[in-house]
C-alpha cells in the first residue's frame, strides 16, 4: 500500500473550509482518504477522530473531540459528519467498572456540544481515553487475514513488529476503550493497537502521522501474506465475470425463486420484499463451486460489525437446475435450513441474556451459488450492494486467511452481541416499508412527460424502476431527471 496524502492538496481542503478549524479539516481530508480505498473500510465502517481547543458560548476554552458519526461513510464524508464532544467529561468514564449499552447511549447524547449532531461512533470512549490527537480505525481486509487465525498472535506481531498492541477481540464501548488504554499505559511507545476479529487503531499527534502509519501496518500485513500467499496479489480483486450471457436467464430464475422464497410478513401485515444483488467475478464463482463452499459459508463474518448486513453464515447452492420444479424445491429446502438454524441460534444465545429481547427475521442475505459466485438480498438496492461488497471482501480474505495459516471463525457470543446491540442496530435504520418495496417496474414509451410522471410515482413508492423508449434522446432527459430524484436512494433506479 501507498500513502496518498499529498501536502498540497492538504492545504486547498482547509482553504475549502475556512469556517472549521484547519485540525478538522486535515480531519476530513484524511479521512476521506482512509474511506476511499474499500480494502480498509466499506459502507459507513471504521472511524476517526481528533481533539481540538475550543471557546465554548461562554468563551472557556475546552478540548472537543471530533469523532465521525455513525454510519457515516468516510469516503465522502464533510466537517458536518463529524459529531463534537466534551472529551474531559466523557474521558472521566474511565474510572467505572462497567457501563450499560443505555447509560452510554446516555452519556454520548449529553455530551454533544451540538444536538443536531449525528450519533457519535460506537468506539467513542477509545477515542476519548487516549491522548492522542488523530486516532484512525479500520477494519482492513489484510489485517483481518491475520486476526481471524488460529496462531493470531505469533502471526501479527512477526507480521506487525513490537510496536503495535496485539488484543483479543473486546466488545466496543469500555471493555475496548479501556482494554486499549491500558496497552498504552504500560508502553507509551506504540503506534497501533490491533484488536482480533475487529481491525486495527493506530494514532499520532498530525493528521498525516496516524494516516501514514494505518498505510504502514496495512502495508507490513500485505508484504507477508504476499510471502505466505501462492498468489501475486494478496486482497486484489479481479474483475472479470465468470457467467458467460447466455445463461443469464438461469440466474434470474434463481434470483426470483429466492426472493419470493424469502419474501415474509412483517409484524404490522405488509409483506416484505427483497432485491438481489450479483458478484460473478472468476474468483468468487471458483470459490463457490470449490469443494470448500460449505466451510465458506458457515464460517462467518470477518468482524461482527458485519453480521447486521449479511447475517453470520450464507446459504451454499449448487448449479441451478434447469428445472423450475427442482429449482423451487431446492431454494424453499435450503431456506428453512437456514430459518430453523437462525431459530436455534437465536434461541440458544438470547436465553443466556437479558429476557424479552426482539428476534429480527431470521431469512438469509448471502447465496453462494456454484458456477455463478454471489447472490446477496437487501431490503433495498443499496442495502443489497451493501451486503455484496462486504461479501466479496469477506470471501477472499477467508481464501487468503487459508493459505497464511488456519482460519478461525469469530465465536456466535461476540457475533449475536453485535448482531442485536441497539447501537449497533441504530445503523440499519429500517423505516417502515413502501407499499412496493421489493416490486421491480418496467416501463416502455417512457421518453415523455406521461413516462416521466409515472416512473417518478413508482420510485416514490419503493419500487426500483426500469425506462425504455426508441427515442434514446428523450429517454436520457428522463434518466438524467430521475437519476437526481430524492427518492432514488431508497428504491433503485
Amino acid at each position: 500500500m501507498k500513502s496518498l496524502f499529498d501536502p498540497e492538496q492538504a492545504q486547498e481542503f482547509i482553504s475549502r473550509h475556512p469556517g472549521v478549524s484547519p485540525d478538522l479539516a486535515l480531519r476530513v481530508y484524511t479521512s476521506r482518504l482512509i474511506g476511499r480505498d474499500p480494502s480498509l473500510v466499506l459502507h459507513g465502517g471504521g472511524n476517526t477522530s481528533v481533539k481540538v481547543r475550543e471557546k465554548s458560548i461562554l468563551g472557556e476554552a475546552q478540548e472537543i473531540l471530533y469523532v465521525k458519526g455513525s454510519g457515516i461513510d468516510l469516503a465522502a464524508i464533510e466537517p458536518e459528519g463529524f459529531v463534537g464532544l466534551a472529551r474531559e467529561s466523557l474521558g472521566r468514564l474511565r474510572t467505572l467498572p462497567a457501563l450499560s449499552d443505555e447509560e452510554m447511549d446516555n452519556q454520548l447524547r449529553i455530551h454533544k456540544i451540538r444536538a443536531a449532531s449525528p450519533d457519535p461512533s460506537v468506539e467513542v470512549l477509545l477515542h476519548a481515553f487516549l491522548p492522542h490527537r488523530y486516532i484512525d480505525h479500520t477494519h482492513a481486509d489484510l489485517i483481518l487475514a491475520l486476526t481471524n487465525q488460529r496462531e493470531w498472535k505469533a502471526l501479527l506481531r512477526e507480521a506487525l513488529g513490537p510496536r503495535v498492541a496485539i488484543l483479543p477481540y473486546l466488545t466496543p464501548g469500555l471493555p475496548l476503550a479501556k482494554g486499549v488504554l491500558e496497552e498504552y499505559e504500560a508502553d507509551p511507545g506504540i503506534e497501533a493497537a490491533v484488536v482480533a476479529q475487529h481491525g486495527i487503531f493506530t494514532f499520532g499527534d498530525g493528521a498525516r502521522t496516524a494516516y501514514e502509519r494505518m498505510i504502514d501496518y496495512v502495508g507490513r500485513a500485505e508484504a507477508f501474506l504476499r510471502k505466505k500467499s501462492r498468489r501475486n496479489a494478496p486482497g486484489a480483486s479481479p474483475a472479470e465475470s465468470a457467467f458467460p450471457g447466455k445463461r443469464i436467464s438461469s440466474l434470474a430464475r434463481f434470483n426470483q425463486t429466492v426472493r419470493g422464497a424469502c419474501a415474509f410478513r412483517s409484524p404490522g401485515g405488509g409483506l416484505r420484499r427483497f432485491y438481489a444483488e450479483v458478484r460473478a467475478a472468476a474468483d468468487l464463482a471458483r470459490a463457490a463451486s470449490s469443494p470448500d463452499a460449505g466451510r465458506l459459508c458457515s464460517s462467518g463474518v470477518l468482524t461482527p460489525d458485519h453480521v447486521i448486513r449479511t447475517k453470520n453464515r450464507w446459504v451454499p447452492c449448487g448449479e441451478i437446475p434447469p428445472d423450475d420444479g427442482e429449482l423451487k424445491r431446492a431454494v424453499r429446502d435450503a431456506v428453512e435450513a437456514f430459518t430453523r438454524d437462525y431459530d436455534r441460534y437465536f434461541a440458544g444465545q438470547s436465553g443466556a441474556r437479558k429476557a424479552g429481547m426482539e428476534k429480527g427475521d431470521p431469512y438469509p442475505r448471502v447465496f453462494l451459488v456454484a458456477g455463478v459466485g454471489i447472490v446477496t438480498l437487501g431490503f433495498t438496492r443499496r442495502e443489497a450492494r451493501m451486503a455484496a461488497d462486504i461479501v466479496e471482501h469477506t470471501l477472499r480474505v477467508k481464501l487468503l486467511a487459508g493459505e497464511a495459516g488456519e482460519y478461525a471463525p469469530i465465536s456466535e457470543d461476540h457475533v449475536f452481541d453485535m448482531e442485536y446491540w441497539p447501537l449497533q442496530r441504530k445503523k440499519l435504520g429500517q423505516p417502515p416499508p413502501s407499499s412496493l418495496q421489493g416490486q421491480v417496474a418496467v416501463i416502455t414509451g417512457a421518453g415523455g412527460a406521461i413516462g416521466l410522471g409515472i416512473a417518478d410515482r413508482l420510485l416514490a413508492a419503493g419500487a426500483a424502476v426500469a425506462v425504455a423508449d426508441i427515442d434514446s434522446a428523450s429517454l436520457e432527459k428522463v434518466r438524467a431527471i430521475l437519476a437526481g430524484s430524492c427518492f432514488l436512494n431508497p428504491a433503485g433506479f
